[in-house]
């Protein structure tokens, strides 16, 4: 999951992490109103549902506020039918695969900064769809997290710092559940699109591919970007630098 790990760390180093909260919120909300749309208010029929609202606590948006967002989805609101999951694909700069869940301007961004929009499934295929729970590798070992093999998870692996639990989006409930129930706190947690291969950058292409991933991350309407590039470390570091 290079990419993603090297996007992450950039995001970190440059701090661009919740210093726009209001904006997060938003995305948070839209995720959950979406999923309850899509298949019910209730939680523990709606897993889609829980996840983005298990994501939304971890960022300690307001109960409220996610209550609001889930009412609007199952109809209580005018603008709810307006909403709604929309799957992009494409490649970016050198070759990339993007796929981004949106709604408006992506296009105009893919354009603009050097990608071309695909057909529907064009880079589906470069992707595994995975949960991902992550916890502090410096505090927790592997045998914290047994639980989490007990109850789905497929492989415990590191990644830096952290230690994450992968397992299928259909475990990924439980999973999450029994991290917490072994009294391990957990450092954030997703279900997302990992590739399966990945492109090597050089600085150029590089930077040219996280403008397009960033200005994508910046759209209100953009839930998650996923892309399958790899950056090496010196490179990396020049980047962040700037």
């Amino acid at each position: 999951m290079a990419g993603h790990s090297k996007w992450a760390s950039i995001k970190h180093k440059k701090a661009i992490v919740d210093s726009r909260r209001g904006a997060a919120f938003t995305k948070l909300a839209r995720a959950i109103t979406v999923a309850a749309r899509e298949g019910g208010g209730d939680l523990e029929g709606n897993p889609s549902l829980a996840t983005a609202v298990q994501k939304a606590r971890d960022a300690s948006m307001p109960k409220d506020n996610i209550e609001r967002a889930i009412a609007k989805g199952t109809g209580d609101g005018a603008d709810a039918d307006a909403i709604e999951a929309v799957l992009y694909e494409g490649y970016g700069p050198g070759g990339v695969a993007v796929r981004n869940r949106t709604g408006s301007d992506v296009r105009l961004a893919f354009t603009k900064l050097g990608g071309s929009l695909g057909e529907p499934g064009s880079v589906s295929y470069l992707f595994e769809k995975l949960g991902v729970v992550r916890v502090d590798g410096t505090r927790w070992s592997e045998d914290d997290l047994l639980a989490a093999i007990d109850a789905g998870a497929s492989d415990i692996v590191p990644d830096d710092d952290l230690l994450e639990v992968i397992c299928s989006p259909a475990s990924f409930s439980e999973v999450r559940s029994a991290v917490e129930a072994g009294g391990v706190e957990i450092t954030s947690s997703e279900v997302l699109y990992r590739p399966t291969t990945t492109v090597q950058l050089d600085e150029d292409g590089a930077r040219k591919l996280l403008r397009l991933v960033e200005t994508l991350e910046d759209n209100d309407d953009v839930g998650a970007v996923h892309a399958n590039f790899d950056i090496d470390d010196d490179v990396l570091e020049r980047l962040t630098a700037d």
